[in-house]
């Protein structure tokens, strides 16, 4: 059963609950390979992504697309070279659990080209769960279609074999600052979008509970890295050929107690 929240349906659960202390809130995952970047951004380690062709997209990934402003601002952008367009990616060296994300965003995230998407996730490592899996997302792309509602809430289930499950909304923005949060609990995952630069529930764009009926098939179950990317969906270039770039504020994490 699944529930939006503008209407909650209450669920009696088939599996019991998973204690949220067998989940580390934060935890060291193996250091990045030798060579890599790594910054600081809003008190935590992120891996810079540099590379060649690779999903998603897939796309070319570029560090020099990947700063850091003098006020602490982290600067996303996709950028066209002699070479090519490349993307931007980072990654946090932690793994985080149970609790509420919290993500404070600059940029015109509801005017995206067709064919760029703005992701803020987390994603499995290969201990975890294969691709597909174990993914929570809030992101912001048409896939390609303008016609696509532009806000994207998803879950990709714990359990493989089983579809993702999604909700989307179309929405504008009454200016460039912007806030998004997935609350995630061992039994449900609340996402919610707000204009501003909010740590309450005031200017709510939108909001998803997703609740479902066997939650240990659906909500991930164990400590994953935190993923902030931009880049060309199919690998397509912007329909207006236009370079992007988002900025992100901050970043929180507050695990459940």
């Amino acid at each position: 059963m699944f529930a939006t929240a503008c209407g909650v349906a209450s669920v009696i659960p088939t599996e019991a609950p998973v204690d949220p202390t067998l989940v580390s809130p934060t935890k060291t995952f193996s250091p990045p390979p030798s060579g890599e970047r790594i910054i600081q951004f809003s008190g935590y380690e992120w891996i810079v992504r540099d590379g060649g062709l690779s999903g998603p997209g897939p796309n070319k990934w570029s560090g020099s697309n990947v700063w850091l402003d003098n006020e602490g601002n982290l600067h996303l952008k996709i950028t066209r070279t002699n070479d090519g367009w490349y993307c931007a990616e980072v990654t946090t060296t932690q793994r985080f659990g149970f609790g509420k994300y919290q993500f404070q965003v600059i940029g015109q995230i509801d005017q995206l080209d067709p064919n760029v998407v703005f992701g803020l996730f987390n994603y499995p490592t290969d201990d975890v769960g294969p691709d597909g899996t174990n993914e929570i997302d809030i992101e912001y792309a048409h896939w390609g279609n303008a016609e696509w509602p532009i806000g994207n809430f998803t879950l990709w289930p714990a359990q493989e074999g089983i579809d993702n499950v999604y909700e989307t909304y179309d929405f504008e923005l009454n200016g460039t600052y912007t806030t998004h949060r997935f609350v995630w609990e061992s039994q449900q995952i609340l996402f919610q979008s707000l204009h501003g630069h909010e740590d309450n529930d005031e200017n709510e764009i939108a909001s998803w509970l997703f609740k479902p009926d066997e939650p240990l098939k659906y909500i991930p179950q164990q400590a994953m890295p935190i993923h902030i990317n931009l880049w060309l969906f199919e690998g397509k270039l912007p329909v207006d050929g236009n370079e992007v770039e988002i900025i992100i504020s901050s970043f929180t994490f507050t695990p459940f107690k």
